[in-house]
């Protein structure tokens, strides 16, 4: 198979050619490092000499979650543990954590790419750079210090919640760049918007991940703090935050591919799939020490963008994250991401960007209610009913919408939660 479709992309080209170049030195280190890769390899009869190209990496078995969870605490470490500085992990809420192994090289890594994210989205050593996400074992505050720190920026490192504190340092400190997730940019938005106080604060850019987000929602938080804001990607099982994020263009997230190796696989059949088609991103870390990954299934729905971006930036790009495998819900045959009905909000004039999904079964029969909020000053049931057909143009599903006052959807400090199935209760 070709993983190029447009052939005058030489761009893209260039970069698959060098990435090609790393796989080859990476492999033969990955096997003589690793015992649990050197056994997998064995045992699927891959030489890891053999491969050669990109295309050669379809032959070579995937990585999973369960796998590292299997190996708790450290089963996956591939150095001596005297080279270990620092572990990180994973929730762990829906099963055992992940334990993942940084080296003094893979941190310093780590905060090169974050610096690089940071510098795209425009941060510069003048900013001061608010991080709220948690500390701890959980990577994001940690990987985002790093990051202002090495590009030179000021952090302040708030960490997670206590939004009366936020917006007392925010106000005294005068903020300029606020990090998140966006649930929480979103609710000190709505808050900052509540006290009057937009014309006080000094902000000029927010970096939100953690979560996929939507049009709407980012349309919100901008209005609400007059910012640009720009979506940062990652997980904890490669690095953290930073392996990608979106520029000023705002046409794609740009991945670093000298340390990172992007594929789309179909989610189903696990086929390798060309730049342009969407499906599952699976990554392999090509300069990773402590904890290297070959072929690991993010579940996260992506597509890798053929053309380059109008920014000049030389990094590939993929789409922002459309929704996760593990979050898609089958409703009357139809399989549905929650990321599709953001786009359909966010075409929707008069619908706010917070709405649940609520999946009931009766007598054998699933049904699905949806609940969104509407912008002050839109009749209710006249946006309800262009909903339910937008819903049904758009993702193919004829939907109960009830249509609520703004405000009235739980706002949360991490994660909102988005779908309740009531199906196997």
């Amino acid at each position: 198979m070709t993983l190029i479709k447009n052939a005058e992309n030489t761009n893209l080209e260039k970069i698959f050619i060098y990435q090609e170049k790393k796989l080859r030195e990476f492999l033969p280190r990955l096997y003589a490092s690793s015992p649990f890769y050197r056994r997998k390899l064995d045992e699927a009869g891959i030489d890891p000499k053999s491969v050669r190209t990109l295309a050669d990496l379809a032959r070579l078995p995937f990585t999973t979650k369960e796998e590292l969870r299997n190996g708790y605490p450290l089963g996956l470490m591939a150095v001596p543990e005297e080279k270990v500085v620092r572990v990180h992990s994973s929730s762990g809420t829906t099963g055992k954590p992940v334990i993942v192994p940084y080296t003094a090289k893979d941190v310093k890594t780590w905060a090169e790419m974050m610096a690089r994210c940071l510098a795209m989205a425009g941060v510069t050593i003048r900013d001061r750079v608010q991080v709220t996400p948690g500390y701890g074992l959980w990577t994001a505050g940690i990987g985002f210090q790093a990051g202002v720190e090495l590009l030179g920026a000021m952090a302040i490192p708030t960490g997670p919640g206590n939004t009366e504190k936020q917006i007392e340092m925010m106000l005294d400190l005068r903020t300029t760049v606020l990090i998140g997730t966006s649930s929480y940019g979103l609710l000190l938005a709505e808050e900052i918007h509540r006290r009057g106080l937009k014309e006080k604060i000094k902000l000029r850019l927010g970096i939100f991940g953690s979560e996929r987000w939507g049009g709407k929602m980012r349309a919100r938080i901008e209005e609400l703090l007059g910012i640009e804001t720009f979506d940062i990607y990652g997980l904890t099982e490669i690095y953290g935050p930073g392996i990608s994020i979106d520029c000023p263009a705002h046409s794609g997230l740009h991945y670093w591919h000298d340390h990172l190796l992007f594929e789309i696989v179909d989610p189903v059949s696990g086929r390798q799939l060309s730049p342009g088609e969407e499906g599952e991103l699976v990554i392999t870390t090509l300069t990773k020490e402590g904890m290297p990954l070959l072929r690991y299934r993010t579940r996260d729905i992506t597509r890798i963008i053929e053309r380059q971006c109008p920014c000049g930036s030389p990094y590939p790009m993929t789409e922002r994250i459309l929704g996760r495998t593990d979050d898609m819900i089958k409703v009357k045959g139809v399989n549905i991401y929650p990321g599709q009905l953001d786009h359909v909000l966010q075409g929707t004039d008069g619908a706010g960007s917070e709405y649940q999904i609520i999946l009931t079964r009766n007598q054998g029969k699933d049904s699905i209610s949806i609940r969104v909020e509407g912008k002050d000053g839109w009749p209710a049931d006249k946006l309800a009913g262009q909903l339910r057909k937008n819903i049904k143009a758009r993702i193919g599903i004829l939907a109960d919408v009830e249509v609520v006052p703004y405000g009235s959807l739980p706002r949360s400090e991490k994660k909102s939660k988005r779908v309740y199935d009531y199906r196997e209760c």
